[in-house]
């Protein structure tokens, strides 16, 4: 596993030494260290970490800590509970990876490899899934200046296609932004 960048956020001072210390002989680099949520946060924002290590009675006093992290695209968080009691309640499709206190380096790296792994595959497939609703959006888009070139011009859908990819060329822009060019002057 490669070094990884790993914030951790938990009110016990005690307990910050320790999970730094398995950390850095597993290799990795503690960037930063917070107390409470407000000053975790700030830290995850400016140090950029690749993971981040959350006390779960952090999360359940500032609930909307963990989802933040999550949803800003952050980091992968992993929660540290002293047991079920302190354990965040799973919203929807969201679910925290969580360690139980105190913390063995032998349960530890195992866990991070894989919710290393997993936010990977999730970020990946967020981006795929943005690509493909570009990717339609611009066949809408394409159709519709089509529709809009062949009820004006009177031509076929294959050359108001060839048209609408000539312009793209010509003109180094994209065949979306010349589709939206040709609704946008149509419209007026």
């Amino acid at each position: 596993m490669a070094e990884i960048r790993v914030v951790i956020a938990d009110s016990d001072i005690q307990s910050r030494k320790s999970l730094k210390a398995i950390l850095s002989q597993a290799g990795h680099v503690v960037v930063g260290e917070a107390e409470d949520s407000l000053a975790a946060l700030k830290l995850v924002r400016t140090r950029q970490p690749d993971l981040v290590m959350l006390d779960a009675k952090m999360a359940v006093m500032d609930a909307e800590f963990p989802y933040i992290i999550e949803d800003d695209g952050l980091a992968p968080v992993i929660l540290m509970t002293q047991g079920e009691q302190y354990r965040v309640n799973e919203a929807g499709d969201r679910h925290f990876a969580y360690i139980i206190k105190p913390i063995a380096e032998k349960s530890l790296l195992p866990i991070i490899d894989m919710v290393l792994k997993n936010y990977q595959k999730i970020r990946n497939l967020e981006q795929e899934v943005t690509k493909l609703k570009d990717t339609i959006e611009t066949r809408k888009l394409v159709e519709k200046a089509k529709g809009i070139l062949m009820e004006s011009h009177k031509i076929s859908e294959a050359e108001a296609f060839k048209r609408i990819q000539k312009q793209s060329m010509n003109k180094r822009v994209s065949m979306k932004s010349v589709a939206k060019a040709i609704i946008l002057a149509h419209e007026i």
